[in-house]
């Protein structure tokens, strides 16, 4: 779950006052992705980033909904939206995105004092919102295709960017709500993706990180290709791009020609992030992956063998109804065993609408919670070690930004923005440049680097 960012743009309508927007955006990057297109056709009608959101004329949230925990903190956020317009300035709260595809109408009577609601299908209605002086409800079905990501207002730094290549997701995983708020998959046309990489490029990214609900089924609902393998040749052969970072990968995707694009392309950066879920075959058939530990264990041994060098992140749930102490103590043996460069722990959340939900044996709440502590625990001690073993090696770092205790922020390849851990330049250098450092330390998962 990524920080809320708060934004606030003037909009000016012809020749009434200016009427000042702030949008929080909150969720995943593909989430951030439709808040950067909103805040664009804001722009497109006059707007200008200007004031906080306790001097907005009109606040706008755009939700995660992916599960309960995202969906507390949408509501938290939508409540202090509601309370800045009791407190004033701000006349409107619309609330946008993934909770509201979930929630559709019945929203209103969750959280009241929302004046506006837009769907994720409904991204094109932000301004109709903003500007309504009633109730405003789109919530559409998913569409056919898939809407356009170009001319963005980014949030990110200039240098970095996330490039969308797909929309949905059709994997039928029992646990997941995904489908049923994004719509089935659909890819961008290749002509489509590669154009917004020339234009974020021209914009000054260096980095694009590769997203959708499932990257490796790009091309899969085209008639005849592409697939993924021939779009990463292509974005690797385009001139200033130094950087490309392949995330939310789908095991059972994986094909011997993607795996060899990976291996082959000089700026496709040797990391991916592959969520795993479990490995206890059991527990895989019941969470509907399609994939057994044993295939798992081939294909993360044919992803080493063929990028050097290779960082794996993943993500695994504990507490999936029926799981036994023993199958989660498979599952903690095998993450000691393999040691995943960065992972991810969730608790099983019983999502409404979805097949686990209603699966017998649901675990105890206490239970998933020490499961899931054991296994980060478990974890930590892999990446502290691993860090231990980095000091003195020398890698490229890509400065970031100088934190607020006036730290120079970086990440060398192995390290995905927002996600992952990062490295402490022991010196100011210049944001969005790549430095040749050596390891010289490490601070918990964190390493601590100096300029070569």
């Amino acid at each position: 779950m990524s920080t809320p960012v708060p934004v606030l743009m003037i909009c000016r309508m012809g020749k009434a006052k200016a009427l000042k927007v702030a949008l929080v955006s909150l969720g995943c990057p593909k989430n951030l992705v439709d808040s950067e297109k909103m805040l664009a056709d804001l722009a497109e009608s006059g707007c200008v980033v200007g004031a906080a959101m306790d001097e907005a004329d009109v606040i706008v949230v755009n939700t995660c909904g992916f599960i309960s925990s995202a969906r507390q903190e949408s509501l938290a956020a939508i409540a202090e939206a509601v309370e800045q317009k009791r407190r004033g300035p701000a006349k409107r709260v619309v609330v946008a995105g993934c909770l509201v595809q979930r929630e559709a109408r019945g929203l209103y009577k969750l959280a009241p004092g929302i004046d506006a609601i837009i769907g994720v299908n409904s991204r094109r209605d932000v301004l109709a919102a903003v500007r309504g002086r009633t109730h405003v409800t789109k919530v559409a079905p998913y569409a056919a295709g898939i809407y356009s990501d170009a001319g963005r207002f980014r949030l990110t730094p200039r240098h970095t960017a996330y490039l969308r290549i797909s929309e949905g997701c059709s994997q039928k995983c029992s646990f997941c709500t995904i489908p049923a708020i994004r719509g089935p998959f659909r890819s961008k046309q290749p002509r489509d993706v590669l154009a917004e990489a020339r234009e974020l490029v021209a914009d000054g990214a260096v980095e694009l990180n590769i997203i959708g609900q499932d990257t490796t089924a790009y091309g899969t609902d085209f008639p005849r290709g592409p697939d993924l393998a021939s779009l990463l040749r292509k974005l690797d052969r385009l001139d200033g791009l130094e950087w490309i970072r392949l995330m939310y990968t789908y095991p059972k995707r994986f094909t011997g020609a993607l795996i060899d694009a990976l291996g082959d392309c000089g700026h496709v950066v040797p990391y991916v992030d592959l969520p795993l879920q479990h490995v206890s075959d059991r527990i895989l058939r019941r969470m509907g992956r399609g994939m057994s530990r044993r295939s798992v264990e081939k294909l993360l041994a044919r992803l080493r063998r063929r990028m050097k060098g290779l960082v794996l992140r993943t993500t695994f749930i504990v507490g999936f109804p029926g799981e036994t102490d023993a199958e989660f103590q498979e599952l903690l043996t095998f993450v000691r065993a393999f040691r995943f460069e960065a992972m991810g722990v969730f608790e099983f959340s019983a999502e409404a609408g979805t097949r686990a939900a209603a699966m017998t044996g649901q675990v105890p709440d206490d239970v998933k919670a020490e499961r899931a502590k054991a296994l980060m625990l478990a974890q930590r001690e892999l990446a502290w070690a691993a860090n231990r073993q980095m000091v003195g090696r020398q890698v490229t770092v890509l400065v970031d930004r100088t934190d607020a205790e006036g730290r120079c922020v970086g990440r060398y390849y192995g390290q995905a923005p927002d996600v992952d851990s990062v490295c402490y330049i022991i010196r100011a250098c210049e944001v969005g440049k790549f430095v040749p450092v050596e390891v010289s330390g490490w601070d918990g998962y964190d390493l601590v680097v100096r300029p070569l």
